[in-house]
């Protein structure tokens, strides 16, 4: 009797722990959001940087990915990406050279992201990604 009253205060402990610990990380999540929407808000204040909305893909397959490859449009660009060719952003009938960071670029690949920065010729200096519209 003794044993499985341990036990079950032993579950519930551990439940309770976890309850706990899920809700610590979905506050650190909304947290981090909000500070990403800030940064990205402070970014495009600054000289010379301004917003742009499009579709990241990479400079070789551009908006058309080989359907040949069998990978989505995020894979084929990480891929691409790999291989040497520049990420890109498809806004409309305009594409974009991203140059910057490449971890916040491969995060949102094949994906419509909000980017800010500084245009440069048709290359834009990356200084903050904003992703999953």
């Amino acid at each position: 009797m003794r044993s499985s009253r341990l036990w079950v205060e032993l579950i519930m402990l551990t439940a309770g722990v976890a309850f706990g610990l899920g809700l610590a990380l979905a506050a650190l999540g909304v947290v981090g959001l909000a500070f990403a929407e800030i940064n990205m808000a402070q970014a495009a204040d600054l000289p010379g940087q301004k917003t742009y909305e499009g579709m990241i893909t990479d400079a070789r397959c551009g908006p058309r990915h080989s359907a040949k490859i069998g990978a989505s449009a995020g894979d084929c660009a990480r891929l691409c990406v790999h291989s040497g060719a520049s990420f890109a952003l498809v806004a409309g009938d305009k594409v974009y050279l991203l140059e910057g960071e490449p971890a916040p670029l491969k995060r949102v690949a094949g994906e419509r992201a909000t980017i800010v920065g500084a245009l440069s010729g048709n290359t834009i200096a990356v200084s903050s990604v904003n992703g999953g519209h």
